[in-house]
């Protein structure tokens, strides 16, 4: 799936980093890579021998334990070598060795360690499609990733927003092992599953539209502080923030925006209702408090979701943009855009981590960070599940992140 997705990018745009947050598609193809030599071939295959030992070093992202040389990584794109074929040879050369070990008995720790590389690949799947979303965006040409439209699959009556009561109680959260199916994944912050009380709540039938956000942005919401938090705040202001990421001011149309996707430019007046997204916390925060509601917590949300059907616009339908909701009933929980929650980023009660430099997947990041729920339209489809937490900085506005009300 990684080099399907990489198929239409020029050597030229696999080494754009736009912005500091984000890497070259050129570093995913070669760290996802890396993972698997330094995590599961080295240790696990008695006879590898490495591609380029200084591959070692140069694609190990934020794992510093490894090496206490090895700083956070800053400006990928001001190295221009090893070249995308070079970095395609280490793939290939990484893949056949993956392979002799599959030929011999692997035990039950290079076994998890394999399933936690593909599903890590998969979180780099997703980056790449953002960060890619990005650089286009950033460059002035403006680029299209996709050339075919996205009209024919927008336009169908929006559901009303209606709400979801839910009752209140002792309720379970986080992934519940089977010890019958191996292939049962899940990343080490979903442990353990434990109890939590749940007060009464109202949970919305759908999430947030672009018409919606629309009318927040209209009635001069990016100017009146009392809506926002004092953090978000503060940035709105430096940033000069007036709109969710990628939307463009645009005089010519019905609704003076236009919004930039995968597939292009877009009249938002054509997008009005499907979900917004590429919004910060922040903002998520201050349109529920100027809707008169508030975010769900992630039990919350967990509570609500593990009782839908794992199934929406995910990366696998080949839209690349959040979809209209269709119907009246509770969905749109897994994909179109990841929903934050107003939960931060800990631990569980009783949460260990994995051991040694496996521990920096997760755990390390767990300061100053927000929970988000349910995925995106980039999100591969057997990547996600009720439990799956996914942690920003509450700026963030670069992945596909809306929301969903509640009160």
């Amino acid at each position: 799936m990684t080099r399907f997705l990489v198929r239409s990018l020029s050597a030229e745009d696999q080494m754009v980093q736009s912005c500091s947050e984000a890497s070259p598609v050129k570093w995913h193809l070669a760290h996802t890579t890396w993972f698997f030599e330094t995590f599961v071939l080295r240790p696990f295959l008695a006879d590898y021998r490495s591609f380029h030992e200084q591959f070692y070093r140069l694609f190990d992202s934020h794992y510093t334990s490894l090496d206490e040389e090895i700083s956070e990584k800053k400006v990928l794109a001001s190295f221009s070598r090893p070249s995308l074929n070079e970095i395609l040879a280490y793939r290939e050369h990484v893949d056949g060795e993956m392979g002799n070990l599959f030929m011999r008995s692997i035990d039950e720790e290079a076994s998890r360690r394999i399933l936690l590389g593909l599903n890590h690949e998969q979180q780099h799947q997703e980056l790449i499609l953002t960060g890619i979303k990005h650089a286009f965006f950033s460059n002035p040409l403006h680029p299209s990733y996709e050339e075919d439209s996205l009209n024919g699959e927008l336009a169908h009556t929006i559901p009303k927003l209606g709400w979801h009561r839910l009752h209140s109680g002792l309720i379970e959260i986080g992934h519940r092992r089977n010890a019958g199916d191996p292939l049962n994944f899940c990343f080490d912050n979903e442990t353990p599953r434990h109890k939590t009380h749940l007060s009464p709540f109202q949970i919305a039938n759908r999430k947030v539209t672009c018409r919606e956000y629309l009318e927040f942005v209209s009635d001069d919401a990016y100017m009146r502080p009392e809506l926002w938090l004092a953090d978000g705040w503060e940035i709105v202001k430096q940033a000069g923030w007036e709109a969710p990421l990628y939307w463009d001011r645009d005089p010519d149309n019905e609704t003076g925006w236009r919004v930039f996707t995968l597939r292009g430019w877009y009249n938002l007046f054509s997008l009005l209702d499907t979900p917004v997204c590429h919004i910060s916390f922040f903002e998520a925060d201050a349109f529920a408090r100027w809707r008169g509601c508030r975010l769900p917590t992630e039990a919350e949300w967990e509570f609500a979701a593990s009782r839908q059907p794992r199934t929406g616009n995910l990366l696998d339908s080949g839209r690349l943009h959040p979809a209209v909701a269709d119907g009246d009933e509770l969905q749109q929980f897994f994909g179109d855009c990841w929903e934050w929650t107003a939960s931060a980023y800990t631990g569980y009660p009783g949460y260990k981590p994995l051991p040694g430099a496996l521990d920096e997947c997760n755990g390390k990041f767990m300061p100053g960070q927000m929970i988000l729920r349910g995925g995106s339209c980039v999100t591969p489809a057997d990547h996600i599940r009720a439990s799956y937490r996914k942690f920003l900085p509450p700026a963030t506005r670069r992945q596909f992140t809306g929301l969903r009300l509640a009160v």
